[in-house]
């Protein structure tokens, strides 16, 4: 039995994972935040880094200076409408964001988030386990494999189902104490 592809569906996962908790506001300026956001630039759905450069002059401040002045109004914009949390401060040349200090309470309830994210993620490889051990069952009803070869492939995916698990524990461990000591 191949492996290969649920071992490569769990490392999706896993990066998927870090993707999404790459966007999460941690109380440093982080540009990943902008990724979801896009304009209406001549008829076309473009995302902001493609119109403006984004850059991080302070530990929380993002500006966006865009290459067309006329699309500032539009950026603008689209982050009040996003859920990033944060009032673009625009002086007509480049669009300022603020992030504000974490107090105790909201880095609790960001830690509680990332927590269902890395709940989410576990879910989906254990899913991907199901997957795994399920082909296996069909291939012994087939007898393409013998029950033998069927409990080996099944401690197998086991192990690799645990590995992964134990990665988003990791993961999740060392996003929780950057959000705590900020």
């Amino acid at each position: 039995m191949d492996y290969n592809k649920f071992e490569e569906k769990m490392k999706k996962t896993i990066s998927v994972y870090e993707e999404n908790l790459s966007e999460i506001r941690a109380g440093r300026a982080n540009p990943a935040i902008l990724n979801k956001i896009s304009i209406d630039y001549y008829g076309t759905q473009t995302p902001i880094n493609q119109v403006a450069g984004i850059s991080v002059p302070e530990a929380r401040m993002i500006v966006i200076q865009p290459w067309d002045a006329s699309v500032l109004k539009e950026i603008e914009k689209e982050i009040l409408k996003s859920d990033i949390g944060i009032n673009p401060n625009n002086d007509g040349k480049v669009i300022r964001l603020t992030f504000p200090e974490l107090n105790e309470e909201r880095r609790k309830e960001i830690v509680k988030d990332i927590r269902k994210m890395a709940e989410e993620a576990k879910v989906a490889v254990r899913s991907i386990r199901r997957e795994a051990i399920d082909e296996a069952k069909s291939m012994q009803k087939n007898s393409e494999m013998s029950e033998d070869e069927l409990k080996v492939a099944e401690d197998d995916i086991q192990k690799l189902t645990d590995k992964y698990v134990e990665e988003v524990g990791k993961i999740l461990e060392k996003k929780e104490k950057e959000v705590m000591s900020i």
